[in-house]
């Protein structure tokens, strides 16, 4: 074992010296490429294969020569996330939610949902291991912050699950663990990443960030003139309540963060969603109906999303009455944009809004 053991070491310094291709933008592939002493469309090829054929070994690569698979075999590597478990939901109404457990290169973990509803096929990604934000209601928050993911982890989990799947993937929410926005370098790299024609080619209408509301990076945003999806976990409609059960209030206040959805609104034809987590006894009033009511119409006619609250361990928050969430909904219901009811998917196996967490 003591052999082993030093093999396994001496492994293990050798990958490190290899330069890791996965999580590479194409530009970034065809410059490695022709540093290297090779033709640019090379690093197209290996991107291709990469990303959209899902290979995890040069080898695969059937179209590149023998002798450059050889070569990069010994200077390359390509590594993402390794799969620990799958859990698969009971539902019964057609193909079943799925949560991906997957071990990074350092040994930390993550979750990963794979979510079927009719013709739309949405995997839920996370952008952080842990998540520092600490809202209330949600199980990532519990955890603690972690770390950052790299662009090519959370590119991985998606290109991963893809190969697990007879149905493809219409669409991508970074809304698992962590905060997108505060890892908003590499979060966006591997969005441009899913959207690049050579790689999974998603259009960049079916992808969604949700922001807890940092709000430096809701204007970098805007100013970039990013052309993905936006939705701010809002979840009260007063200051009081919002530092209350998200703590980012205290630095970014609730004021500010309206301020900012005013000016993205302003920048972009399709509007943001605001995200609201029903609370009950928290943020379920007649009066939070009416104020969310007024804050989607004034901050340019945003999209609602209410999404009656999952259960969570730790919390002693509960899950408002249907006659409760029927209520918000015919309130909301005079809104001139669009209004939705989230159903949410997989909580028997802890994979809904909220419930993502590792439990060693």
């Amino acid at each position: 074992m003591e052999g082993r053991d030093k093999l396994t070491n001496v492994e293990s310094v050798i990958n490190t010296r290899r330069e890791n291709l996965f999580g590479k933008s194409l530009a970034e592939m065809e410059a490695f490429f022709v540093s290297s002493g090779e033709k640019k469309f090379r690093g197209a090829q290996v991107f291709q294969w990469m990303y959209q054929r899902g290979a995890s070994s040069f080898s695969e690569m059937t179209d590149v020569s023998k002798a450059l698979r050889e070569r990069l075999e010994e200077t390359a590597d390509i590594h993402s996330v390794r799969q620990v478990q799958v859990l698969k939901s009971s539902e019964q109404d057609g193909l079943a939610t799925c949560k991906f457990l997957f071990e990074l290169n350092d040994g930390r973990k993550i979750e990963s949902v794979y979510i079927p509803d009719g013709e739309r096929r949405t995997v839920c990604v996370s952008t952080q291991a842990g998540c520092a934000v600490g809202c209330l209601f949600c199980a990532t928050g519990w955890m603690g912050f972690g770390r950052n993911l790299t662009a090519g982890e959370i590119v991985g989990q998606l290109v991963h699950i893809r190969t697990h799947t007879d149905h493809g993937i219409t669409n991508v929410v970074f809304m698992g663990m962590g905060e997108p926005f505060l890892n908003y370098d590499e979060t966006m790299k591997a969005a441009d990443i899913l959207c690049d024609g050579k790689g999974p080619g998603l259009a960049s209408r079916r992808i969604t960030f949700s922001t807890s509301g940092i709000v430096p990076n809701i204007y970098r945003f805007a100013d970039e003139k990013r052309p993905y999806n936006l939705a701010i976990s809002l979840n009260a409609t007063t200051e009081e309540v919002r530092r209350r059960i998200m703590p980012i209030t205290r630095k970014y206040p609730l004021d500010e963060l309206m301020k900012s959805v005013r000016y993205l609104n302003a920048k972009r034809r399709d509007p943001v969603t605001l995200e609201y987590v029903l609370l009950a006894g928290v943020n379920d009033t007649d009066e939070d109906a009416r104020r969310l009511k007024r804050l989607a119409s004034e901050h340019g006619r945003c999209k609602v999303n209410v999404i009656p609250y999952n259960p969570i361990e730790g919390p002693s928050l509960q899950r408002p009455s249907q006659e409760r969430v029927d209520f918000f909904m015919r309130e909301l219901s005079v809104l001139h944009s669009p209004l939705t009811l989230r159903r949410s998917r997989g909580q028997d196996i802890s994979a809904a809004c909220g419930q993502l967490a590792i439990r060693e």
